[in-house]
């Protein structure tokens, strides 16, 4: 179970529903003109944001204290078979009392960004109904700590830890009422800290949650629903991103920022023809056509549509068009690439390439190396949705991270991934693509879902029984990246 599916893999039961139905590109329309000489850009642009990214579930603990309620994960956590080394995150990384430590560590990196996210059980314990007066005493700390640090806060409103009241009485994101409660919950915690976070995410990885927990079991809540069901599962959760991005505007101080940060089906030519990069952005539309380009178009695609038949979602143009509430920037989660493309003349446009049993991997099965993902995914998002402010809110990879006999961590592995690819997007920014900033995951090893404790992704070793933190060399090769705002010589 745990070899076939992985973290970040995402399944394309929505994407893949577009193969049969899909009007192919002109190649010339999908070109965005390259810099005469790339050399002539050795740097990232100035004012780039170098940040890094945790999660509640992941590293907070303290899943009992404060008033916070129960999540899906807690449950899924604490059901015999799902998480493969049999752990679960009831203490994690202890972050809720350690927070003041993390955010030394944070300073020490040099970054002037981190992205976490607040549990929506802290705030309302029930999804719905009565606040829990603790509920934000613990981010107000946070800020607080962040802020005295210099590093600025990017809140993401909801990565994966569903209240489990809300599961229990209205199925989660089966129902619209779910949709309408993560609303007031966005609004209820933008009105109260946008005094101090300027940028909202409001949802992580739908693509995941959806169809890992809803369509698959893999993850939490771990069910297994019909297509229909699935569907509509995945319009409500588009829903309920619109809802919540009305309710920040409504609720936040004037001049916030709204996004998402979403894994996207990271579709890449397999050679850089003309022909195939029209291919690969017909993929990167259709494969992400029940999530991105529903949110950032207001339209189903007509291919999207057609597979699904009668299992499409049922939905008004309201809906649509309060799913396309105008947002600020997009958030895009690049690790491995997904689908390689060839160009096809038979709709839809594109052919999906296999992968050789010799493609390189990290130590995760799933992580396959291909740095050119962080030029590609988002020089084609850029010019499929007109976009203008585009975020790397995830990239990372999990290593084998042994301490040597001297102590110390010699992650050579993940320089080498992270090396290759921030080379890859300094390539797409020198040409003029509008990626403004970069948040490396993670800042620490924490617990990563379905695997426990299994795979480290941190910048930092977490020695889980004793909590303490150690650099690795990796600390060492992202604080010369941001010192000198490039990877080139």
């Amino acid at each position: 179970m745990f070899g076939k599916f992985s973290r970040r893999q995402f399944a394309t039961l929505a994407g893949f529903s577009a193969l049969g139905m899909a009007t192919p590109a002109k190649p010339e329309d999908s070109m965005v003109k390259p810099a005469p000489d790339r050399r002539a850009s050795a740097s990232f642009p100035n004012g780039f944001i170098w940040g890094t990214a945790t999660s509640a579930y992941q590293i907070e603990g303290a899943v009992k204290e404060d008033g916070r309620g129960q999540s899906i994960w807690d449950t899924f956590s604490h059901t015999p078979g799902k998480i493969r080394d049999r752990t679960n995150a009831d203490r994690a990384n202890d972050h809720y009392h350690r927070y003041k430590e993390d955010v030394q560590l944070i300073k020490a990196l040099g970054v002037k960004a981190y992205r976490f996210s607040i549990a929506w059980p802290r705030v309302f314990p029930d999804g719905t109904g009565a606040v829990n007066p603790k509920g934000l005493d613990f981010y107000n700390r946070l800020l607080d700590e962040l802020l005295a640090n210099g590093i600025e806060p990017f809140a993401t409103l909801y990565h994966w830890d569903l209240p489990q009241s809300l599961q229990d009485r209205v199925g989660g994101w089966q129902s619209s009422e779910t949709s309408k409660a993560f609303a007031d919950y966005a609004g209820h915690v933008a009105e109260r800290l946008s005094d101090r976070v300027t940028s909202f995410f409001t949802l992580n990885e739908a693509g995941r949650f959806l169809n890992f927990g809803y369509g698959w079991g893999i993850d939490a809540p771990g069910l297994k629903l019909p297509p229909a069901a699935l569907n509509q599962t995945r319009h409500n959760v588009v829903l309920g991103h619109g809802l919540a991005v009305q309710a920040i505007r409504a609720k936040a101080r004037a001049g916030t920022k709204i996004g998402l940060a979403e894994n996207i089906a990271a579709c890449l030519p397999a050679i850089d023809t003309p022909e195939n990069i029209g291919a690969a952005e017909i993929a990167t539309r259709e494969l992400n056509a029940g999530l991105l380009n529903v949110i950032l178009t207001g339209e189903y695609t007509q291919g999207f549509l057609k597979y699904a038949g009668k299992d499409a979602p049922k939905y008004t143009a309201g809906e649509l068009r309060i799913i396309s509430s105008p947002i600020d920037f997009v958030g895009l989660n690049i690790y491995a690439p997904q689908f390689y493309v060839v160009a096809s003349d038979k709709a839809p446009g594109f052919n999906v390439l296999p992968f050789p049993s010799s493609f390189p991997r990290m130590n995760s099965d799933w992580l396959r190396i291909g740095p050119e993902t962080a030029y590609w995914v988002p020089r084609l998002s850029a010019k499929l949705w007109n976009l203008d402010t585009i975020y790397i809110t995830e990239n990372g990879a999990s290593a084998d991270d042994k301490v040597s006999p001297d102590g110390n961590i010699y992650d050579l592995d993940r320089i080498m991934y992270l090396r290759n690819y921030l080379t890859q997007l300094q390539r797409a920014t020198a040409e003029g693509v509008p990626v403004r900033g970069y948040f490396l995951w993670s800042l620490m090893d924490n617990f990563e879902w379905i695997y426990g404790f299994d795979k480290r992704f941190g910048l930092y070793r977490v020695d889980f029984d004793t909590l303490v933190r150690t650099p690795k060399l990796s600390v060492a090769f992202y604080r010369n990246v941001i010192t000198r705002n490039a990877v080139d010589v």
